[in-house]
């Protein structure tokens, strides 16, 4: 009996489907100032996975963007904590206040303890794991789900590529489920990393253009008229001060962010700051020039965060175009391939 391309997509990505309780396993991207409540409850509406993007919120903030996201949402999404946040206990708290049934832990290895606790608490822990090594010693720490997510997606990345992360981790993980994120703008290349063993994939350079983003319209712009070789990563001046890099098309913000480090690492040397709060002030760089770009859109100071696919956003529509596009598109390439 032969099975439809679409019989095999469900096939493929049930396991995805199943843990995160959707339609379609394919998470947002939780990208900060663009995954508010209108983005996040559109993916979700329309069978995806919506993830709000707390970034730096405060604890107050991040409860009134649940409520307010649950007011435009029955479906299930998730909270993307970023785990060096000072108020992270707290914001943990909220989670399991507001019964937020998945929370994704990034920005760094979570600790045990808020794992957990998200767990005792009755949350669904998903985290980040950029090598096959951290990604078992964060399912023996209690993780429900990993995501893997190359050096092609936008904001801060890691190292290595997803096609090479994809064929370290899938074949040796399969005790959870494993999402698949970074340069993935088209629903044969999901398909293709769902055949490798993925339950799913998270994708957010392509969501930035929907209807339902608020992001500026100037942002918006930039990413229509973007190049993939025009989203470049960030440079580090000095060791001693490391900087994650970061992903988003070149304009005068990039350039910019030389000058800040330079200034930084003077203020450093004069005594102004101490190592600590030098590299936190590298950091915050970056929240206050993304805050530019997508909220007032300041596409030349600004920054610009975006994933190498951006090359093929070439225009804005609904997010239930956009997921049912990538949908019919997989299930094509899996009935004739």
């Amino acid at each position: 009996m032969t099975i439809s391309g679409h019989d095999r997509l469900q096939e493929l990505w049930q396991r995805g489907k199943d843990f995160l309780g959707v339609d379609h396993a394919i998470l947002g991207g939780a990208m900060s100032w663009v995954s508010e409540r209108n983005l996040v409850a559109a993916i979700s509406n329309a069978g995806g996975f919506g993830v709000i993007a707390c970034g730096s919120m405060t604890p107050d903030l991040l409860e009134q963007e649940i409520r307010a996201t649950k007011a435009l949402t029955g479906k299930p999404f998730a909270v993307n904590l970023i785990t060096m946040h000072p108020a992270i206990e707290e914001l943990i708290d909220v989670c399991l206040q507001e019964k937020i049934s998945h929370v994704v832990l990034a920005g760094g290895i979570p600790a045990t303890s808020d794992i957990r606790r998200l767990k005792d608490g009755g949350a669904k822990v998903i985290c980040f794991a950029p090598a096959l090594v951290l990604a078992k010693k964060l399912i023996r720490s209690g993780a429900d789900a990993l995501v893997i997510e190359g050096s092609e997606a936008g904001g801060h990345i890691g190292p290595v590529s997803t096609s090479v992360l994809a064929q370290e981790i899938l074949p040796h993980v399969t005790d959870v489920p494993v999402f698949v994120a970074g340069g993935i703008g088209r629903g044969e290349v999901m398909a293709s990393y769902l055949e490798m063993g993925a339950s799913g994939v998270q994708l957010g350079t392509l969501f930035v253009c929907a209807d339902e983003s608020i992001a500026h319209e100037n942002f918006k712009k930039a990413f229509i008229r973007g190049n993939s070789r025009d989203a470049i990563t960030s440079v580090q001046l000095d060791p001693r001060f490391p900087v994650i890099p970061v992903r988003a098309l070149k304009n005068r913000a990039s350039e910019a962010f030389l000058q800040a480090q330079r200034d930084i690492i003077t203020r450093h040397q004069d005594g102004e700051l101490d190592m600590k709060e030098a590299q936190l002030a590298i950091e915050h760089y970056w929240a206050g020039a993304l805050r530019k770009a997508v909220i007032d859109g300041d596409i030349d100071a600004g920054s610009l965060m975006a994933g190498q696919i951006v090359g093929v956003v070439k225009k804005q529509q609904p997010v239930q175009e956009i997921i049912d596009d990538l949908v019919a598109q997989a299930g094509i390439y899996l009935s004739t391939g």
